[in-house]
């Protein structure tokens, strides 16, 4: 999963100024040269000294740890949780069994995107659901409001820390410190009873890089020994940390859609490439009816390989012939391929991948041509 790159903060009543949160490894993070912004009402690294080409590198080709406790986490429990999951969500959970995680968009009554989460079954009465940070609040009054029989909803953000191992050896080092019943063998998988260090955790086979990594949630309390121990044992293999900037290139090159970006409250799931998770065949759920009603979509999320001089962002101009077809929604330099990209919801006639077409970056139009997603693919273990 994900972070949204609109900033919130939390409001200090008793100064009457902006201040923002520190993860419980925001020393850790200053003792290593990170270099510290404000992001989703926490204070978090965006790189450290290596910077964030070297970081999105050690991803790519060893390994690379990340501070993601601002994530927002969610308990439903009691005998009524899945008929409240699949009502809130547009992924069927019916089917899950204990340990299993799945993906889901969370839609409004107009077939926006509220949010997207992971979903990790406990067991039949209890399920852990993981928000983006700048839409915690938010996600957590739209899950309330909704919510029906007897199910008990807590958010328990505040006392949870999440660290992303993520890279191809993440495997092998998380093997020098758990026995191989602790390592979730297969990808949306997890152990909820792991012991990392022998230190407790939850271990999931989960990341937003889109390479091979686990996610491990633990006790604030635990998590600058965990953060230091996996630095430690990981060193000889290349693991090194890496912030945000890292990751939002990685998730980028991976075509892994992001809040605020690729989906919001106006764009809707079948049209950001997530069709996967929205399971029409249910029921209901919210937002189905929208969603039916519109039929096929008329946009379509595209990659755009950017063959001129200059870096698509977001919410740019998409034209062909000086005709605006949509709009760009993220974009960078992607590292591993040596030259720009970028993700835009376009027509759906002006799809194709070869199409040329041109964006708008500041009044200047830069040439590039649709491309398939994602832009890197790996094949996972």
């Amino acid at each position: 999963m994900r972070y949204t790159s609109v900033f919130t903060f939390l409001l200090s009543e008793k100064e009457g100024r902006i201040m923002e949160r520190k993860t419980p490894l925001y020393e850790c993070h200053v003792a290593a040269g990170g270099k510290i912004i404000p992001f989703a009402g926490y204070l978090l690294p965006v790189q450290y000294q290596t910077g964030i080409i070297t970081e999105h590198l050690a991803v790519r080709n060893q390994a690379g740890l990340f501070d993601v406790s601002h994530m927002g986490e969610v308990t439903f429990k009691g005998p009524d949780s899945l008929a409240n999951l699949n009502n809130l969500f547009t992924n069927d959970f019916t089917n899950m069994s204990d340990g299993q995680a799945r993906y889901s968009p969370m839609c409004n009554e107009e077939g926006g995107v509220v949010d997207d989460v992971i979903v990790y079954r406990r067991n039949e009465e209890s399920y852990l659901a993981v928000v983006n940070a700048s839409n915690r609040q938010k996600d957590v009054d739209w899950m309330k409001a909704h919510l029906s029989g007897n199910v008990i909803l807590e958010d328990i953000s505040y006392s949870i820390a999440q660290l992303a191992l993520q890279g191809p050896l993440a495997k092998e080092i998380l093997s020098t410190l758990a026995d191989k019943e602790h390592i979730p063998a297969k990808y949306y998988t997890f152990i909820q009873n792991a012991a990392v260090g022998n230190i407790p955790c939850a271990v999931s086979n989960t990341g937003y890089t889109g390479e091979n990594g686990y996610e491990l949630y633990l006790s604030n309390r635990d998590a600058p020994e965990m953060w230091n121990l996996l630095l430690n044992k990981g060193k000889p293999f290349g693991l090194i940390p890496c912030g945000l900037g890292a990751r939002d290139t990685l998730r980028l090159e991976a075509a892994m859609p992001l809040y605020g970006h690729e989906m919001d409250d106006s764009i809707d799931p079948l049209e950001t490439g997530l069709g996967f998770a929205v399971k029409l065949s249910k029921e209901n759920f919210i937002g189905k009816k929208a969603l039916v009603d519109k039929g096929e979509s008329k946009r379509k999320r595209v990659g755009l390989r950017v063959t001129g001089r200059g870096i698509a962002r977001g919410q740019e101009p998409v034209l062909i012939g000086g005709k605006v077809i949509g709009f760009s929604t993220s974009g960078t330099h992607s590292p591993c391929l040596g030259y720009p990209v970028a993700m835009a919801l376009v027509e759906t006639q002006y799809s194709q991948p070869g199409t040329l077409v041109q964006v708008e970056v500041r009044g200047r139009k830069i040439d590039a041509e649709i491309a398939a997603l994602p832009f890197y693919k790996i094949r996972r273990s």
